[in-house]
């Protein structure tokens, strides 16, 4: 066989190359058969004919042909006519991946993997058509070895571009399979743009941390994103969250400390403050230093309301809008709680509405032509990142399932999407509309602030208040002419909403005084259910080496609402309860609660072995059915539980709460009292122990009352959850009276 080096390309290769090109399969074989025999010194001849072959289906008749062609050649000859031929197959690849022929571009690469597996780019573009054609997975990108080539190989060049976007192609198709992170670990030496990379990973963080509810994966992701950028503040933030999230306290503290420390800008020192606080609150156990962060955090934030900043670009407004969240976990303070929300909403929306305010402008104009012809259904759009599997998705459900759809149209917008959560799929279904944004892509707010502008919703209800930041920046744009906050947290103080839903207990009566929003108090209760599913119990008495005559106490919060006088007033009714135990659940920093309670315990007196620290349940149905270990359970102070409490009194057991003034201090103390329930119900800390010892030590008085809240599920305001609906509907249609007479009143002043 000649061994001269191929030629350019000849006259006689254009039209073969074109029949090829126009798939016409069998003449492009022939005219290149015909080639060979007239000018067989022409390499190219035998890698496009080889190529016609592969593309007709004759796999085994390219391969011979390629390797036909090489089989007389000298290593220096062979070595670049594979470089050639991989080169002519590479182009052809991206030629039918442009015409988004994938599947034959895949069988294409794969032969180059075969003839050259070390080829970078090409196992690169290999997981990119993978992943388009659906087939990738953890498996089989560990087969390809890319992992391995990149460790190997890190003086290659490689087109970063293309790197990038095969990195998020992946993340996005097989996280959180660990796999990603090595992957990533692998590309960093390629990576000659930190910026560019952030875009890529920053996202995919976020989604893998709250949507796929891994944020270990979203962390060492984040952690690998600062071996290039170290003082990247933004990187950092999200990663004392990831780490916070993934209950990884004590590396959460230490970010969010380091970045306190690190960033100038006010508005950014007061987010750092606060991701400090809340990792220091969740351990459980860092009571003390919490103490300090908190009194620190004021005195940043009122250093930020005293320069009244307008300058705030829309994440960093966006931080500041659930500053002041753990301010009543310290304290039962409303009303100087209530300023700081107040002003901080107040703040925040001004400089949202600055940053758009033409889409703001449209939607005021839009208000005096939005009215709702008397026959017509309302529309009502609910709001929230919580609709779901959490426990305001529990608690939300029966007022969606009870509505009168002859009367209101139900929208739902939903943040965050929750993977293979039924309930999340069941809120989908009860919608007439909806849509399902994630919490990790940019300008998500305005374009769903949009969607609720053009589908005219009358009234928004926002169940998310302070919990979720997007959701305040679209209640700052006011989308919908009326706009209210329900369930989800303690009221915003966003000028834009209107109303915030109450009852006749949950707030006191002069709170007016100090809330933003005008508070409409429902007749009886501001929150109903008709029941919670009950499942297995996986917990005994005797795996916890607990005597069956002993005293169960339980307490079931997060670590964040361990205040310390009132672990010292729960450990003095352990004392004065002979035979009691105290079990402690929810969740925190094992090591840290587990110090928290010990050290209150030993200046009680009280042995250690009463405490019993209880694990996780496997189920929300569990958890449910598992409250029946305990004889009595004793409320948090000055924030009380409000899922909990439902829960609690479901399953018919005596609950000791202590009643303050602000919205977090009164839950208990409503749903008590719409259960038909006084007793348990203490004003001071005196009553809190009183009521302690007296449930711990009658056990008539505890089966009177576990026997009077099982009647009341047939009574009781709190277990009426359709009464409860109708009672939400009728203020649902007097606040659009009022609004209606409002806008009339506007018209005829106009006029």
């Amino acid at each position: 066989m000649p061994t001269e080096s191929i030629t350019p390309i000849t006259s006689q290769h254009v039209p073969a190359y074109q029949a090829l090109v126009d798939q016409h399969y069998e003449v492009a074989i022939s005219l290149y058969e015909q080639a060979i025999e007239a000018e067989p010194e022409v390499r190219s001849y035998y890698w496009y004919l080889g190529l016609a072959l592969l593309l007709h289906g004759q796999e085994a008749d390219a391969q011979t042909m390629w390797l036909f062609a090489m089989s007389e050649g000298e290593e220096t000859q062979i070595e670049q006519w594979t470089d050639e031929l991989i080169q002519v197959l590479q182009t052809e690849a991206n030629r039918l991946e442009a015409l988004e022929n994938d599947s034959m571009a895949w069988v294409i690469c794969q032969h180059i993997r075969e003839i050259n597996p070390y080829h970078l780019e090409n196992a690169l573009h290999l997981v990119a058509l993978s992943i388009r054609l659906e087939k990738l997975t953890a498996e089989e990108l560990d087969d390809l070895q890319i992992i391995s080539r990149l460790q190997e190989n890190q003086t290659y060049s490689i087109d970063e571009r293309l790197l990038l976007r095969v990195l998020k192609s992946t993340l996005a198709a097989i996280a959180p399979h660990p796999i990603v992170i090595d992957f990533t670990e692998a590309c960093l030496p390629y990576i000659q743009t930190p910026s560019a990379l952030m875009a890529v990973l920053l996202p995919a963080a976020i989604q893998i941390a709250y949507t796929m509810r891994q944020p270990n994966i979203a962390a060492q992701l984040s952690e690998l994103y600062l071996r290039l950028d170290a003082n990247n503040v933004e990187i950092s933030g999200h990663l004392a969250l990831f780490y916070q999230s993934a209950r990884e306290y004590e590396k959460g503290i230490a970010i969010a400390r380091s970045r306190l420390n690190s960033v100038d800008d006010w508005s950014e020192k007061a987010f750092s403050s606060h991701l400090l606080l809340r990792g220091l609150l969740n351990t459980g156990g860092h009571w003390q230093e919490a103490i300090s962060a908190l009194q620190h955090h004021e005195t940043l934030l009122i250093k930020l309301l005293a320069d009244q900043p307008t300058d705030l670009n829309i994440v960093h407004t966006d931080r500041l809008f659930n500053s002041c969240y753990y301010l009543p976990y310290f304290s039962d303070n409303a009303e100087k709680h209530r300023a700081f929300q107040n002003q901080i909403g107040k703040l925040c929306q001004d400089n949202i509405r600055l940053r758009a305010a033409s889409q703001c402008d449209r939607y005021q104009r839009a208000k005096t032509s939005h009215s709702q012809p008397p026959t017509k259904r309302l529309k009502i759009g609910y709001l929230s990142h919580c609709m779901g599997s959490h426990s305001v998705g529990w608690l939300a459900r029966w007022l969606i399932q009870h509505h009168d759809r002859d009367r209101f149209q139900i929208n739902g917008y939903f943040y965050n999407e929750r993977l293979n959560d039924p309930l999340q799929q069941w809120y989908i279904n009860q919608m007439e509309q909806h849509c399902v944004m994630g919490v990790d892509i940019a300008n998500n707010s305005l374009d769903l602030a949009e969607k609720i502008y053009q589908n005219e919703i009358d009234i928004l209800v926002d169940l998310d208040s302070v919990t979720l930041d997007l959701t305040c920046e679209i209640l700052s744009l006011k989308p919908a002419p009326i706009q209210l906050t329900w369930l989800g947290w303690d009221a915003s103080g966003l000028p834009a909403v209107d109303y915030f839903i109450a009852d006749p207990y949950v707030l006191p009566k002069n709170a007016q005084t100090y809330y933003s929003e005008k508070i409409w108090r429902l007749p009886q209760t501001y929150i109903a259910v008709d029941g919670f599913e009950i499942g297995v119990p996986t917990l005994r008495r005797d795996q916890l080496n607990i005597p069956a005559d002993a005293i169960t106490f339980l307490s079931a919060q997060r670590g964040c609402k361990r205040h310390r006088d009132t672990a010292k007033l729960q450990m003095q009714i352990i004392k004065e309860v002979p035979n009691s135990y105290f079990l402690i659940k929810g969740f925190a920093d094992e090591d840290s609660i587990q110090k928290f309670f010990f050290e209150i315990a030993d200046k009680a007196d009280v042995a250690r072995d009463r405490l019993r620290f209880l694990p996780d349940a496997p189920t929300e149905s569990a958890h449910r059915a598992n409250l029946a270990i305990a004889d009595v359970v004793l409320d948090t102070f000055p924030y009380n539980g409000a899922t909990t409490t439902l829960e609690t009194l479901w399953m018919g057991i005596p609950l000791v709460t202590r009643v303050g003034e602000q919205f977090a201090a009164r839950n208990s103390y409503t749903m008590m009292i719409n259960a038909g329930i006084t007793e348990g119900i203490a004003w001071s800390d005196a009553e809190y122990i009183e009521w302690g010892v007296r449930l711990g030590t009658d056990a008539a008085l505890r089966q009177k009352i576990h026997w009077d809240l099982l009647r009341s599920r047939q009574t009781a305001p709190l277990w009426n959850a359709k009464q409860f609906t109708r009672d939400m509907e009728a203020a649902y249609q007097q606040m659009w009276e009022i609004y209606q007479r409002s806008h009339s009143g506007m018209g005829m002043q106009l006029d």
